[in-house]
């Protein structure tokens, strides 16, 4: 005897209910496509800030390359470049993204080849900045920058090897689409992203605090703030990172997949320009380009000569290279910072830091005699 209910007939067995996590926003939202096209709008909110910033790249782009000519220094033309490849390698994953269907087999592994590409050039280009301001006495050898750029392509294309291996291998539930039946990009699963994301907050947390502990008197550390900056806040987005994705691997919560969501967002978007930003926007606002080793006499906007304080502490030269302009900052840590009032300074040492022009008629004996002067009072 039929009970007249229709979900008893036959017709309606292949009806099976959507589940309940592909409503949760912060999964729906990675592959929601808008109308009928294949645009996600994942995708679409990567590819927009990129586009925004190459256009930014393509207007400096003449008064850059004038400037890259003009420097002696290597160190600018390999920032430059790693800026333009990001920028380019994600414009690029995003584009195919919008134009493969991702439920088909070969999309969905074109999409996730691009993303791995993307995070190894990312990767590569977010340590070589570091490594290049902690090898800084070694920057304007063109041999040193092409060993540090291997030697952060070798452990980038390890990185993204074990990733992408993760990802067709194992790929992680937490991205799979139940109701189109594929698996989005799950960045090698909770359980790689959750232990990197501690290696790399753990690494960067050291170099961001290394000016306030004793290796500071036997490293030669950048004095920029700027770069310190760079390194806090990528320990930071690695530290917020490993909390989501922790929350995700142990299923604590499904607001986990929101904190990855966004952290993934900002990295995609504002690594490139922040490097630019942070290590390049100063030598392309300058007027004139400074030479290599040029004498110039620092002077502060009062218009009077700042006191004596060392660009680099293991360099003893007011001589300043193109470079500084990167990880030198015109004085140095505060409380390393060299106090005149406390400190005498012998007259010839103060003589050779200042330029040829401002020690016309200056003489040896006119030292001496400044010299036992000084020591009289």
């Amino acid at each position: 005897m039929q009970t007249g209910y229709p979900l008893d007939s036959p017709k309606n067995t292949t009806v099976q209910p959507v589940p309940g996590d592909e409503e949760f926003f912060c999964k729906w939202i990675l592959y929601y496509e808008v109308g009928l096209s294949r645009v996600r709008i994942w995708d679409l909110a990567i590819f927009v800030p990129n586009f925004i910033f190459f256009l930014f790249m393509l207007v400096q782009f003449n008064r850059a390359r004038l400037k890259l000519r003009a420097t002696s220094s290597p160190i600018f033309a390999t920032f430059f470049s790693l800026v333009v490849l990001n920028v380019l390698i994600s414009l690029i994953r995003c584009i195919v993204s919008m134009t493969v269907n991702a439920s088909l087999a070969a999309g969905d592994y074109a999409d996730k080849v691009l993303w791995i590409i993307v995070r190894f050039f990312l990767l590569s280009t977010e340590m070589s900045v570091v490594i290049f301001g902690l090898a800084f006495g070694h920057l304007e050898s063109k041999t040193s920058i092409r060993r540090v750029l291997l030697a952060t392509s070798c452990i980038s294309l390890a990185f993204s090897v074990s990733q992408g291996a993760l990802e067709f291998v194992s790929p992680d539930e937490s991205f799979h689409v139940h109701t189109k039946d594929y698996d989005l990009f799950g960045h090698g699963g909770m359980m790689f992203w959750f232990v990197s994301s501690i290696v790399f907050a753990s690494v960067y947390a050291i170099v961001t605090l290394l000016p306030w502990s004793r290796l500071r008197d036997r490293l030669a550390l950048p004095t920029k703030k700027n770069f310190y900056y760079y390194v806090g806040i990528l320990s930071g987005l690695n530290g917020i990172q490993c909390v989501g994705s922790g929350l995700l691997l142990y299923h604590l919560t499904e607001c986990g997949l929101c904190i990855v969501d966004i952290t993934t967002l900002l990295y995609y978007t504002l690594l490139t320009p922040f490097v630019y930003y942070t290590f390049l926007s100063d030598f392309f606002s300058v007027a004139q380009p400074v030479l290599l080793f040029s004498y110039k006499s620092q002077v502060d906007d009062s218009g009077e000569e700042e006191s004596v304080s060392l660009p680099h502490q293991h360099s003893f030269s007011s001589l300043k290279a193109d470079s500084d302009y990167i990880y030198q900052a015109n004085g140095f840590y505060d409380s390393t910072q060299l106090d005149s009032s406390s400190t005498p300074i012998h007259p010839l040492y103060a003589v050779s830091l200042r330029s040829p022009d401002s020690v016309t008629g200056y003489s040896i004996s006119s030292v001496n005699a400044d010299h036992s002067v000084t020591f009289q009072q």
